[in-house]
């Protein structure tokens, strides 16, 4: 399994090894030692599957309190996935980092916890698979808007299919700090 580390302080990139031949493939989505032993040492207690349409955007989302990590991969077409560090006092506060996802390339995309997280379909369907850290909480349950400029993610669509809560969403300037997750030296 090749791990890339990103310039975003535990946000890594996973290709697993992809055993196929002419009758279709077979590949480890999770292993907790071989995962472990390439820096991401957690538990996942929920897996979520979502299924969208060409130029569908989701997110930024996040939570705050009870921060979800997210092991994040495509089973069939293709998105662009991005983090976005949120976490007050971080070096990396309000960089992104983003990755094409695709049931073809294998990839996985680990989105730790304290950031926001979200994605626009490229293809024309996705099914999207991920495992979190946290329940999910919709007390605690926000989201950053996608084009916020001073975050200036490149998005390849510029003009996406979303939500009411993500039309609506707010810039990272406009949250209280204290709503935002804290970032902590370890």
């Amino acid at each position: 399994m090749k791990v890339t580390k990103t310039k975003l302080a535990g946000a890594l990139v996973f290709e697993p090894k992809v055993f196929g031949d002419a009758r279709g493939f077979f590949m480890e989505t999770w292993n907790y030692q071989r995962y472990r032993d390439a820096g991401l040492d957690v538990k996942f207690v929920q897996s979520n599957l979502s299924k969208s349409a060409k130029g569908v955007l989701r997110g930024l989302h996040f939570q705050n309190p009870n921060p979800q990590g997210k092991l994040v991969q495509i089973l069939t077409g293709e998105v662009f996935d991005v983090a976005v560090d949120i976490r007050v006092g971080s070096p990396t506060f309000g960089q992104w980092h983003g990755e094409f996802l695709s049931g073809d390339n294998h990839t996985q995309f680990y989105i730790p916890e304290g950031f926001a997280h979200g994605f626009c379909v490229t293809s024309e369907t996705a099914i999207f698979s991920y495992m979190c850290t946290n329940f999910y909480d919709a007390k605690a349950d926000n989201s950053l808007l996608w084009n916020d400029p001073k975050i200036d993610i490149k998005w390849p669509i510029s003009t996406p299919s979303l939500s009411e809560k993500d039309a609506n969403a707010i810039s990272l300037d406009a949250f209280n700090p204290e709503k935002l997750p804290q970032y902590i030296v370890k």
